[in-house]
């Protein structure tokens, strides 16, 4: 068996370059020679607490390379294509499955987490969640096209009026790319909280119209000199911020919850209240997925990137070895990091 490199969780805060067999194909599976692979938020805790289903495991799920080989039963992909992967494998015969909802499965996979990840030079997935990604875009963008599909999927899960104004909370990986995704849309003024002034003047530089640093200026104030936004999508997953977006919305304004919740979520009942007496529209976004799988999210997606409509590249703000081994995981929590995404070049393009 041919042993090929790969990152590895062995521990709670322990990541190791290990030699690992090279994954062979079944017969609806391809594999993929990694080309990038990013660092999501998602994996800090699985790195730095252990939250791993089982060790050893490989990270990455954010990733794009090239086929070099495909199982006996795979009709739709060949030898030689650039792809992109969703990382979601869901069972397919569960109810939501059935019902074209592969995002709420109750019995899925997913690469990265309870499977091989791409921070290896190779990996094993299925034919049918592999994108191919058009000539015109390049394979460091194409390792991008998840987490934009995360900003797409939550934009899409409110119907945001044309030329709307619209307030981000967070402008991390995600924030980002949903200021990205709203000014594709064309939607009205957009406003980007946080607490990082890089990363703000980030926002501005890719299609924020105000920003607004808590610590300098609060909400109230800022807000006391324009009027509230219709739809407030929040990103950053901090009890503080998913407290804000029912309390900044307009009357009948629509907030959408991206970011994970670590903490408890507090509302007092003046804030409570807001959603009954401003009949505010409040949903959550779960991944990146609809039917036929792995969705529109993903074909909009690199169909952004392609023609320019996005343009990811000033958020890739380093590039490592599978050699650097944690480096880039200390690196996004240093304090006040300006990090914002970080790829393992693994096989990089020429």
């Amino acid at each position: 068996m041919k042993l090929v490199k790969a990152l590895v969780v062995t521990n709670k805060h322990k990541l190791e370059l290990q030699d690992i067999d090279k994954p062979t194909v079944a017969p609806q599976k391809v594999l993929i020679k990694v080309a990038y692979c990013g660092i999501c938020g998602s994996d800090l805790p699985r790195y730095f607490e252990g939250g791993v289903h089982s060790f050893p495991q490989v990270l990455g799920h954010e990733f794009s390379g090239v086929v070099e080989e495909i199982g006996e039963k795979v009709t739709n992909i060949k030898v030689g294509d650039r792809v992109a992967v969703a990382p979601l494998v869901p069972c397919g015969t569960c109810e939501n499955c059935q019902k074209g909802e592969p995002a709420m499965c109750t019995n899925y996979s997913f690469i990265g987490s309870r499977e091989q990840g791409a921070m290896a030079e190779y990996v094993v997935v299925p034919e049918k969640n592999c994108v191919k990604v058009p000539d015109s875009l390049s394979l460091k963008e194409a390792a991008l096209v998840e987490p934009l599909t995360v900003a797409i999927h939550g934009i899409e899960r409110i119907n945001i009026s044309a030329g709307a104004d619209v307030l981000v909370l967070g402008a991390g990986t995600i924030g980002l790319l949903t200021v990205l995704s709203l000014r594709a849309i064309g939607v009205g003024k957009i406003t980007v909280v946080d607490l990082n002034d890089k990363k703000l003047e980030v926002a501005k530089t890719i299609g924020a119209d105000e920003v607004v640093n808590p610590t300098v200026q609060t909400l109230e104030d800022y807000y006391k000199e324009t009027s509230l936004p219709e739809a407030v999508i929040e990103t950053a997953g901090s009890s503080v911020t998913q407290k804000q977006a029912i309390e900044f919305v307009s009357k009948r304004g629509k907030v959408v919850y991206v970011g994970t919740s670590t903490k408890d979520v507090v509302l007092d009942p003046e804030t409570f209240e807001k959603i009954l007496r401003g009949e505010l529209e409040v949903t959550g976004s779960w991944m990146s997925y609809s039917a036929p799988f792995p969705g529109y999210e993903w074909e909009t997606g690199l169909r952004y990137m392609s023609t320019k409509q996005v343009d990811v590249k000033p958020l890739i703000t380093g590039l490592y070895r599978l050699e650097d081994v944690a480096e880039p995981f200390d690196k996004m929590v240093e304090a006040n990091s300006t990090a914002i995404k970080l790829l393992y070049a693994i096989n990089e393009e020429k």
